[in-house]
């Protein structure tokens, strides 16, 4: 409760103060005692206590102004209250003052105006005259000399202050009241089904539902509802690509295409006929517009770059395209990789090709088979299409990470793995039967990087022998097709890339070793090898109607392979039809060059497909050539045998994962074209070398 704008708390501590007799301590209490209780006087209260509490008069002439000025209300008086502060008249002389006020603060003698505390007169209602002010007039007493009321005072209402006796009623007393009549039905409670009690139930009930469900429900019913890992297509491993994940976002990326037909999730072997082998992987390009810049696809990725395999800083390909994302693309149900005479990054081509390199790769016993139509026609030469695959520790168009790995596959410690595959000048066989553009020199590789005479604590991505030695690792290559015009028809190049290499670059290819079912349609190619690889390679003619600007037919091409050695083996299709095979036996030791036997490559594989042009690659007819040149690609899949599936590109048995990560600027920027030069690592030392 406040009172004309001061605490009770206020006025207490003022009628308890104690001050000296000359500052009228006592009668400041009985003034404060004497305004507290008659509150049909606000206004003087207000001004008095401001007034007191400036500067307070001598006790004396306190005592005698209110004795003077303040008359006690009659009976008529209460029931009807005067106006506090009563309409002012014309007259100025009639007008309330307050100056007084003033003179009872300065005046010490005794002389205490009357007008200090007098009451207001009664006068015409306010409400009634309301429309009588004049601009400058208010109803509220003018205190005179520009004095108004202290700020801290609160001015009261019309008919009188407050009642500040606790006996007052007031509207919220029931508030603070008990009443045992009023409230017995409160006081002796009620029951618990209302409305309220059972929202508030229900919310509960909701909340415990949902928790229940979200730690004992979900675990169980992703238990009882999870697909096993041949549900994505996959298996060994769970059907994952490099990283180790499969798929979640919505839509076809599971490592079987959906829209594969279900009479192709299994084939016989073309190697072995009545052995059936089961889909692992396929892709039917259905949908319409697909895009392969980087981080577009789950599997694939196009490269931008001028392609080029660098070996001792000697181009290899020297192609004449630049390869753009934006040449690659999904239309009409198939893959189309387009070759255009637009001038890109200097180069006079723009090319394309994708890959799935350390996204999906395979091992073991595989099938891979793709539909193709060939760019251009059949008696236009200077095209360059292929499909192939190589060893995910190597990447295509990175020549920094393929040095000293492409086209190795081997393991063995001796002068294979060396530089120009010789030791001090031997033997003499690798010095003068080899390539005869470059001096009769056998080699010109730089030496198998990852090789099995690497010295113990080397940087090398394992595995390790029983006897401790390394694996050798390496990026070998083996090609599905590559296409090519010869004699005025098509026909297709199937071939696999070796090194070391065999004296004068010929293998031991018996007719147990090679063989060519037809050898009207197919014959041994004539090219063998150079310096820089050995080929071991078979040329078919292909179905003649199956070009771009012929019929727009597709044939089938692939290969099936058993890496390793002893009964391991590549067997090509070209047109649906087994081509040709290549045991590997065929690349037995050769004492000759002092070289060991080769494997048929164990690395994981990942596919690439391509199209481009280069003069290394053979002649180019610009005058005939029509642009743009497309190769279309219905599909790719791969099948292996159901109890011997093995994808990824991080396989136990042969790892690449980690080696990649320590050095991935080599295997993501192709402006380092060499591991030593450019990218500025050394080889792992060799013990065969001394280097250990």
């Amino acid at each position: 409760m406040f009172f004309c704008g001061f605490s009770r708390r206020t006025l207490n501590g003022l009628v308890g103060s104690r001050r000296r007799p000359t500052d009228g301590g006592s009668s400041l209490q009985a003034v404060v005692i004497f305004l507290s209780q008659n509150p049909l006087y606000p206004a003087l209260q207000c001004h008095t206590l401001s007034v007191l509490t400036r500067r307070l008069p001598p006790p004396w002439a306190l005592r005698a102004a209110l004795l003077q000025s303040v008359q006690m209300p009659n009976a008529a008086t209460l029931l009807n209250p005067p106006l506090l502060h009563p309409q002012p008249t014309s007259s100025p002389s009639k007008r309330t003052s307050a100056g007084s006020l003033e003179s009872l603060q300065s005046n010490n003698s005794g002389a205490v105006h009357a007008n200090f505390a007098r009451g207001p007169s009664r006068g015409p209602s306010v409400r009634s005259s309301r429309s009588g002010f004049s601009g400058n007039e208010t109803p509220y007493t003018n205190l005179g000399n520009g004095n108004r009321a202290p700020s801290r005072c609160l001015l009261t209402p019309l008919y009188g202050g407050a009642d500040l006796s606790p006996n007052h009623p007031e509207p919220d007393d029931f508030l603070h009241n008990p009443d045992p009549r009023r409230d017995k039905s409160t006081d002796h409670g009620g029951h618990i089904f209302t409305a309220r009690g059972i929202m508030n139930l229900g919310c509960l009930l909701i909340l415990g539902v949902g928790l229940i469900t979200l730690f004992a429900g979900y675990p169980l019913i992703s238990h009882f509802t999870s697909h096993p890992l041949g549900f994505f297509g996959g298996f060994n491993v769970g059907g994952i690509n490099a990283t180790g994940q499969v798929p979640l976002i919505n839509g076809n990326f599971g490592l079987i295409d959906a829209q594969t037909p279900k009479d192709a999730y299994t084939i016989d072997s073309y190697h072995s006929p009545g052995t059936q082998l089961q889909l692992v992987f396929s892709d039917e390009f259905e949908t319409e517009g697909r895009s392969f810049y980087p981080g577009d696809d789950p599997y694939w990725q196009a490269l931008f770059l001028a392609y080029a395999v660098f070996v001792l800083t000697v181009v290899q390909t020297n192609n004449l395209e630049w390869y753009d994302p934006s040449a690659v693309t999904t239309k009409n149900g198939a893959l189309e990789i387009t070759l255009s005479d637009k001038e890109n990054h200097n180069l006079n081509y723009t090319g394309g090709l994708i890959s799935t390199w350390n996204k999906f790769c395979f091992t073991g016993v595989v099938l891979i088979v793709s539909s193709v139509t060939l760019p251009g026609t059949n008696n236009i030469h200077g095209l360059w299409p292929a499909v192939w695959t190589m060893g995910n520790l190597g990447r295509a168009g990175f020549g920094a990470s393929l040095e000293g790995m492409w086209p190795y596959t081997y393991d063995a410690c001796d002068v294979g793995t060396a530089p120009n595959q010789t030791i001090n000048g031997l033997p003499q066989a690798a010095t003068i039967n080899g390539d005869k553009g470059n001096g009769g020199a056998l080699s010109f590789l730089p030496g198998q990087r990852l090789s099995r005479c690497t010295c113990q604590g080397e940087s090398h991505p394992g595995p390790v022998h029983e006897d401790g030695t390394y694996v050798g690792r390496s990026a070998p290559e083996i090609d599905v097709f590559e296409a090519q015009i010869s004699d005025g028809a098509g026909q297709v190049s199937q071939s696999a890339q070796w090194a070391p290499f065999n004296n004068e670059y010929i293998w031991f290819n018996t007719s147990d070793n090679l063989i060519i079912p037809n050898l009207v349609n197919s014959t041994l190619n004539s090219y063998i090898g150079g310096a820089f690889q050995q080929a071991t390679s078979v040329v078919t003619q292909t179905g003649q109607s199956c070009y771009q600007l012929l019929d727009n037919c597709f044939s089938i091409f692939g290969f099936e392979y058993k890496p390793g050695f002893g009964d391991a083996y590549i067997s090509w299709i070209s047109d649906g039809k087994l081509s040709w095979t290549l045991n590997q036996p065929g690349m037995a030791a050769d004492h000759a060059v002092e070289i060991d036997q080769r494997p048929v490559p164990e690395e994981p594989l990942y596919i690439i497909a391509n199209l481009g042009m280069s003069l290394n690659f053979g002649a180019v007819d610009f005058e005939h050539l029509t642009f743009p040149a497309i190769m279309r690609v219905d599909y790719i899949r791969v099948y292996q045998p159901k109890d011997a599936i093995n994808i990824g590109c991080d396989p136990s048995n042969f790892p690449t994962q980690a080696y990649i990560n320590e050095y991935l600027e080599a295997y993501t920027n192709p402006n380092l074209t060499t591991w030593r030069d450019d990218f500025g690592q050394p080889f792992p030392k060799n013990k065969l070398l001394g280097q250990c």
